[in-house]
């Protein structure tokens, strides 16, 4: 099975903020059908016209890569949209697996430098996000229960893909230099996925304390914790809407007897399987869910357009053989389904600016034959 991106030796894969693996050989298409050529060899990493802005791309313009090398992701603004916080394994910066890391995008060049490093080098960590105030930063981290990388599953040998799901992963607060400052949970078993509230009063998570894989509040402290999904399945990945009154997120809910079985199986083990996720919508308090995608595949990363009224997500839901994942933006009753970007592998974990004018997002464009998941940053034309 083709990697898209080396998101299995990392946690982009091991938690929902990561994203699911493709299959080799697929060509992309535009909306009117045009052939792009998009995937000539399904061991590069790098379409046959490689570029940083494709045709088609008209939400786009002035994209600029800020990561050279290594799998980068989850690059979350800070609130007053000067800084970014993110997570890479570049080898060049000497990562056994995923850390944390913050610089000012505006300012500072990671093609020569290496960001301040914010979680603390051990174990592997995933999803931080900046608290209010743009102090501290949050995010999930194994490191308390084992400095080491932890174990990547081997591949199994129906050729499923599966993401591990880490019993040590628990929510800590840092500060701009690397200090942890707050442990926001400690409770046994999954706790990992936190995204904070644009009002600064609230944050969601993921955990696993009630047996199953579902979505909770607390406030800014860490205290009242509530529990907002209650349905069987891997409900992750969650963001607020931009005037904090509803969250995003990405579920995968089995449905019939086998599905059920296998998804209980496996999360016994420590495992999900991400390749069949829908997104959902509802009142912070879990009230009026409703499922707004049915396409099919992996529909995942998804985050509020600056309206409200829209979502920007990743899919391969138009995909032969498991890729190329690209931007779509749809509206929130499940219409107006829109493609916003084209690259023939990878495009995922897209993130407004505060001020609406800037996107950011993942991507293996330009990456010179390799496999490489950088950060790229654009202006948003609505």
């Amino acid at each position: 099975m083709k990697k898209i991106f080396f998101f299995t030796i990392a946690a982009l894969t091991a938690v929902a903020c990561g994203g699911p693996k493709g299959e080799e050989g697929h060509e992309g298409h535009d909306h009117e059908g045009h052939n792009h050529e998009a995937h000539a060899d399904g061991y590069s990493g790098e379409t046959s016209k490689s570029m940083i802005h494709y045709d088609g791309e008209k939400h786009l313009a002035n994209i600029r890569q800020l990561t050279f090398g290594g799998d980068n992701a989850e690059a979350y603004f800070s609130f007053d949209g000067t800084k970014l916080v993110f997570q890479s394994n570049n080898p060049a910066w000497d990562l056994s697996c995923d850390q944390i890391f913050v610089f000012d995008w505006e300012k500072e060049n990671l093609e020569e430098n290496i960001p301040q490093l914010i979680s603390t080098g051990s174990g592997r960590t995933t999803c931080s996000y900046f608290m209010p105030g743009d102090s501290t930063i949050v995010f999930g981290s194994t490191h308390a229960g084992n400095p080491a990388c932890p174990h990547v599953p081997e591949k199994r040998e129906d050729g499923k893909y599966v993401w591990p799901i880490y019993a040590d992963y628990d929510i800590y607060v840092s500060d701009l230099q690397g200090n942890i400052v707050d442990t926001l949970s400690d409770d046994p078993g999954y706790d990992a996925e936190p995204t904070v509230s644009p009002k600064g009063d609230k944050i969601v998570f993921t955990s696993l304390r009630s047996g199953d894989l579902e979505l909770y509040t607390m406030d800014i402290d860490g205290s009242n914790v509530q529990q907002v999904t209650h349905e069987l399945g891997y409900d992750g990945g969650a963001f607020f809407s931009p005037d904090g009154t509803k969250l995003i997120f990405r579920s995968s809910r089995p449905k019939t007897e086998e599905e059920i079985k296998e998804y209980k199986e496996l999360l016994a083990q420590g495992m999900v399987t991400p390749t069949d996720m829908e997104l959902y919508v509802c009142n912070v308090d879990g009230s009026d869910l409703r499922k707004i995608t049915d396409l099919g595949q992996a529909n995942w990363a998804p985050f509020f357009h600056p309206s409200g009224e829209k979502i920007i997500f990743s899919s391969n839901h138009a995909s032969e053989k498991g890729y190329p994942f690209n931007l779509y933006m749809i509206n929130l009753d499940g219409t107006g389904l829109e493609q916003i970007t084209y690259d023939g592998v990878f495009d995922a974990f897209p993130m407004f600016s505060p001020d609406g004018k800037k996107l950011v997002f993942s991507s293996n464009r330009i990456n010179g034959g390799t496999h490489e998941t950088n950060l790229f940053i654009a202006d948003w034309i609505d």
